[in-house]
């Protein structure tokens, strides 16, 4: 038989070969940085700041007036079992601030580092430049005058009971930040290191919180202290003590001037200023008679307010805005 052949078969045709595309160098650009937007005047808002210490809450207030002004800050810190809302309220502080023109900051314990929200002034970490809350608020305090383009010569610091006390110490741990710092119903700067001691200078008063020997050897900043006579949470005789620290470092060459008055709404108070010699006061405590642990002067929309007594916010204004730095400051 004869075999079957089966026709030849076209070659295939080959594949193209597939061309790889060339690669092209990506070149990544950065993506610019959102600048913070500064608040607008008569605002007051609510912000999260993180830095190398950890974590604050805060709600900043700018004032009314032209945006393009800068500003000086004062930075409040409030008292146990507070908020920085509750406070900037019942001090009414924001009012002044539209007055007067200048900013006012105010950072918010969190319940996490204080289940009562107090400022941990008594911890030795707490108690020194670069460590712990004096440094949080401290860079915190940076932030904000750079975000409102503030005055860095006219930032002020003050605070009621622990933020007080607390105050007293962030001040003192930077003087080239800070030029003065008001303290209501505070403790000044000791030797205290653990709560026991606290609580002991709160209920004694200054012979249980001398200050220490290293106190001694730099200026206190300018201070102006308010404080009730009837004060059952925070002694007053806490008051003298920022009277003895001042003259550890002056000595007993201090002038003194004592005066009495009377607010409009009937509390009587006594106002005492400190300064060496011809000086500028670097002291200035009121004592307000008939008043307990309560933030002089103050509003009935917040807590431990006094709204008969002088008003602190305004002699705090008052006593700060006539201070400013006066040469810059390098310090580690």
């Amino acid at each position: 038989m004869r075999k079957l052949m089966k026709p030849p078969q076209p070659a295939r045709a080959k594949k193209p070969a597939k061309i790889k595309p060339a690669k092209i160098a990506e070149r990544r650009v950065p993506a610019k940085a959102v600048p913070p937007i500064r608040p607008t005047p008569g605002t007051f808002v609510s912000d999260r700041f993180s830095g190398a210490h950890g974590t604050l809450r805060y709600k900043l207030y700018t004032p009314t007036g032209s945006s393009r002004r800068r500003l000086p800050l004062l930075v409040m810190l409030h008292g146990c079992a507070q908020s920085a809302s509750d406070f900037a309220s019942g001090t009414g502080m924001n009012a002044i601030a539209d007055e007067l023109g200048f900013l006012v900051l105010y950072p918010e314990q969190s319940v996490s580092a204080n289940m009562a929200r107090c400022w941990n002034w008594h911890w030795p970490a707490n108690q020194k430049r670069g460590s712990g809350e004096p440094a949080l608020i401290a860079a915190l305090t940076r932030h904000v005058l750079a975000l409102c383009k503030g005055n860095p010569a006219r930032v002020y610091i003050a605070g009621i009971s622990a933020g007080g006390a607390a105050a007293a110490i962030v001040a003192a741990a930077y003087p080239d930040l800070y030029v003065a710092v008001g303290v209501h119903s505070g403790l000044s700067r000791g030797t205290i290191s653990t709560l026991s001691q606290a609580r002991l200078a709160m209920r004694k008063g200054t012979g249980s919180n001398p200050a220490d020997a290293a106190g001694g050897a730099a200026q206190p900043p300018p201070t102006i202290v308010f404080h009730g006579d009837l004060d059952t949470t925070v002694h007053p005789s806490n008051a003298d003590g920022f009277v003895h620290r001042l003259r550890q470092f002056s000595g007993p060459a201090l002038a003194v001037q004592t005066e009495t008055g009377r607010s409009e709404r009937g509390r009587d108070f006594t106002r005492t200023t400190y300064r060496p010699g011809a000086g500028d006061v670097l002291l200035e405590t009121w004592m307000v008679h008939g008043t307990g642990h309560a933030w002089s002067g103050g509003k009935v929309f917040g807590s431990y307010t006094d709204t008969k007594g002088p008003d602190a916010c305004r002699e705090m204004a008052r006593f700060f805005l006539a201070r400013r730095q006066k040469a810059a400051t390098t310090l580690r």
